[in-house]
């Protein structure tokens, strides 16, 4: 009997004795070749045995063999004839005590944070207005629905760009990545929602997937991962941008900032309004008050008039401003609608520039109103100065009126010797007696 001969009649008996074999061990010298086949080393205490695992069936693995790793293989032993040695043609792996899917998450992990792939630095703030919002998830699941419930509830003008994919079963990573892929390149998508409803480990297992958490990482926009319930976690979670709890948690994220950016714009609209009213009763208020002034009290006409005049004025300035306060409000709804096709914290700076420039004119064009009306004031008062009596008086002049003050005496033929007559001065009066009465034809 030959070599050969008896190398083929033990590789006959080995092959139909040892079919199938489970066979548990640690793993050594594992190296994957060119052509895509494994081999490896698996050992106990006291002896080894080579083996080796085609492309065909690795591909199937969640996890990635290593060595000094424990596992349990199930396969046939077969001869390698040329150099008469026996190995183990492995048909599938898993290791021991750790379930497959568990050990693949917790080297992926590892893997991925090492490369820095979860470092809180390279994670992006979510937009404050998103013009596009881009979706990936099934189309027969409640995910889809509860997303698109609360988009549409709290913020209806959102433009939805939507990629189904398959969430679970074969291929369905590879659909995941594909629609991140797709909508990274429509132009104008702000930030893109992906995840699914919840499920087993093994229905979650796609967001576990190298090549889904490898296209999050690559997204240009940010990416919100809302995959399963709270309680579930995937390596999606911990490569987007943000992790929700729920896909209505995720939709509730995308539009709470529009929420508070609107309601900023309202806040500023009413302190304008109120600062408006403000200025305007102050401005009435000193016009009242200037009306009520002494001088005008022996010119009533004059006084109603000039009053009128005041609240001429007072009317129109209101009226200005409530122009102004409309065109405002004009205006802040048109930018509100502008808001969800512009950046936000561009269009916010522009919005607080022009409030502060409409609110810089409206003081200024009330301080020309109020400056106009006391200088009208003002003026009057000089003419009605000129016209009073005590301006007569205080340029040395005086008023004699007789003994018991009910006549002013304007020639001196209304007196004779020995009346008594008041006279008043611009400061004080005298108690005078007649000596004295010359005629103006005497003189």
């Amino acid at each position: 009997m030959s070599v050969t001969e008896l190398t083929i009649r033990l590789r006959d008996v080995l092959e139909s004795e040892f079919f199938e074999v489970w066979v548990e061990g640690e793993l050594s010298n594992c190296r994957i070749w060119n052509t895509g086949h494994l081999y490896f080393t698996l050992k106990d205490a006291s002896s080894q045995l080579r083996g080796l695992m085609f492309r065909s069936a690795l591909r199937y693995l969640k996890f990635k063999p290593a060595d000094g790793l424990r596992v349990v293989a199930r396969g046939k032993i077969s001869v390698y004839e040329p150099k008469g040695e026996y190995q183990l043609v492995c048909e599938h792996l898993e290791p021991h005590g750790l379930g497959a899917l568990q050990l693949a998450f917790d080297q992926l992990k590892k893997r991925l944070q090492h490369e820095g792939l979860f470092d809180a630095a390279r994670k992006r703030p979510l937009p404050a207005l998103p013009r596009k919002i881009g979706i990936v998830t099934s189309l027969d699941g409640a995910a889809i629905r509860d997303i698109i419930k609360v988009l549409r509830r709290r913020y209806a003008n959102a433009h939805l760009v939507i990629r189904p994919a398959r969430v679970q079963g074969e291929g369905a990573a590879v659909d995941i990545a594909q629609a991140l892929r797709a909508i990274a390149r429509v132009p104008g998508v702000d930030v893109v929602i992906v995840g699914r409803g919840g499920g087993s480990i093994e229905d979650l297992w796609a967001f576990n997937e190298e090549i889904v958490a490898r296209m999050i990482a690559r997204s240009p926009v940010p990416v919100i991962a809302a995959i399963g319930h709270e309680s579930d976690v995937t390596i999606a979670d911990f490569v987007a941008d943000v992790r929700a709890p729920t896909p209505s948690a995720a939709a509730e994220l995308v539009v709470s900032r529009h929420d508070e950016f609107c309601g900023r714009i309202d806040r500023l609209r009413d302190r304008l309004q109120a600062a408006a009213r403000n200025q305007v009763q102050h401005l009435s208020r000193r016009v009242h008050v200037a009306s009520s002034r002494p001088a005008f009290a022996g010119v009533p006409g004059r006084v109603a008039m000039r009053g009128r005049h005041a609240a001429e004025l007072t009317h129109a300035l209101a009226r200005l401003v409530r122009s102004a306060l409309a065109a405002r409000d004009r205006r802040v709804v048109q930018l509100e609608r502008q808001l969800t096709t512009f950046d936000a914290g561009r269009r916010l700076a522009a919005i607080r520039t022009r409030l502060v420039t409409a609110d810089g004119r409206m003081r200024a064009a009330a301080a020309r109103c109020q400056d106009r009306a006391d200088a009208r004031f003002r003026h009057a008062a000089g003419r009605l100065d000129t016209l009073s009596p005590l301006a007569v008086l205080a340029r040395g002049y005086a008023v004699a009126r007789n003994e018991d003050q009910t006549r002013v005496l304007r020639d001196a033929a209304q007196t004779r010797a020995g009346d008594r007559v008041h006279v008043t001065l611009a400061r004080g009066e005298l108690q005078c007696d007649v000596r004295t009465v010359v005629d103006q034809d005497e003189k």
